[in-house]
């Protein structure tokens, strides 16, 4: 077995090469046993290969080391040319290589932004705003078991980074999303009892609704069955002029699910949600605007621009403070007047307690916009 690295350019050099080699091969003839290997590139020549010569290789897992995973935080930590004890080497450009390799497997990166492929989904991050697009064009987006799955995981993933300051959902191809796929039977898997798959569906929903930053739903073509519902969990609609909506479930022969029993009272009230639930006739934007389905309807040519004014005005605004007005709404009808005014009073005093609110304070005084670094 050979370790062989790339020569640096100023790796030094004070005696003739030729002399140092001679000398390096007689002494390794001393030497026995797998222990000793030459280090081409490395002013130490034949030596035991420390361990972050063997992660370099692939020969030992860097996790053995005592190091953290990444093999970016091994790169870091000396001069990029820097070896153990001070020798200079070039394995650390060959572990940055191969841990930028790895990372473009599946996340490719843009000035400013990161796009995360994933199987049904594309994830954008970008200034803060984390764009969630459902990517089953052929299917109208229609949520399979892996949709699901990875739903759930990017929404509960976004809920626990602060660095995500709003969430906007939509879909590929011009549609939100029809629903669930029944298509194939991959939205119930037949290892699976009905009702708990339909408790996995239930979990993505929870996970939707307990996201604390703000989330818009960006709804051209068609939302409907649990894809409008989806949409309608968000905290906002906003829907293209071409947009239709559907609780389309009883002309599947089925009942209402993720969580449309619950959302459509609270849009549009609940005898227009019996309404809505018992025809299952599709409506356009015009009508959904009209009934308080959604909270705008624009253009096809301009939702992409609208959407993302609100979602630039959100992502500069203070998360604390825009979470704690979101809970409380999200708990109103569960609370008495009473109850709500000890909410607001407990919260305001949290907020009082900011680095953000002295912030607002001090930028109002200032005559300047404040930035909101949520603490």
């Amino acid at each position: 077995m050979r370790f062989s690295f790339a020569t640096p350019r100023d790796c030094p050099s004070t005696r003739s090469a030729n002399d140092v080699a001679s000398r390096q091969r007689r002494w390794a003839r001393t030497r026995s046993g797998p222990s000793f290997r030459e280090c081409r590139g490395c002013s130490r020549g034949i030596h035991k290969p420390s361990t972050l010569h063997k992660a370099a290789l692939g020969a030992l897992p860097l996790r053995q080391t005592g190091r953290p995973k990444s093999p970016l935080w091994s790169a870091r930590k000396r001069p990029s040319n820097q070896g153990n004890n001070g020798h200079h080497c070039g394995c650390n450009d060959d572990v940055v290589a191969g841990a930028l390799h790895a990372l473009a497997m599946r996340i490719e990166s843009h000035p400013l932004s990161i796009v995360c492929v994933m199987e049904t989904l594309e994830v954008l991050r970008q200034d803060g705003i984390v764009t969630v697009t459902m990517n089953r064009p052929e299917k109208k987006n229609a949520a399979n078991g892996t949709m699901w799955a990875e739903l759930k995981q990017i929404f509960l993933e976004i809920g626990s980074n602060p660095n995500d300051r709003v969430m906007v959902l939509t879909g590929a191809g011009g549609e939100f999303c029809s629903g669930a796929d029944l298509s194939g039977g991959s939205a119930r898997p037949d290892s699976l009892h009905p009702l708990s798959s339909m408790r996995n569906i239930t979990e993505v929903c929870m996970a939707l609704a307990r996201i604390p930053q703000p989330t818009i739903a960006k709804v051209r073509g068609v939302a409907v069955g649990a894809g409008c519902n989806m949409a309608l969990i968000c905290d906002l609609v906003v829907a293209s002029d071409t947009a239709r909506f559907s609780e389309i479930f009883a002309k599947r022969g089925l009942s209402l699910d993720f969580g449309g029993s619950w959302v459509l009272p609270r849009r549009v009230g609940m005898h227009r949600a019996k309404e809505l639930a018992l025809l299952a006739e599709i409506i356009g934007a015009q009508e959904a605007e009209r009934i308080g389905l959604v909270n705008r309807v624009v253009a096809e040519t301009e939702i992409d621009a609208f959407v993302a004014d609100w979602a630039k005005r959100l992502a500069a605004g203070p998360p604390i403070a825009l979470a704690q007005s979101k809970r409380m709404l999200n708990n109103s009808s569960n609370v008495t007047l009473e109850q709500a005014l000890e909410d607001e009073g407990q919260a305001q005093a949290l907020n009082f307690a900011t680095k953000d609110t002295a912030e607002a304070m001090a930028a109002f005084l200032e005559k300047r916009e404040p930035r909101f670094i949520g603490k």
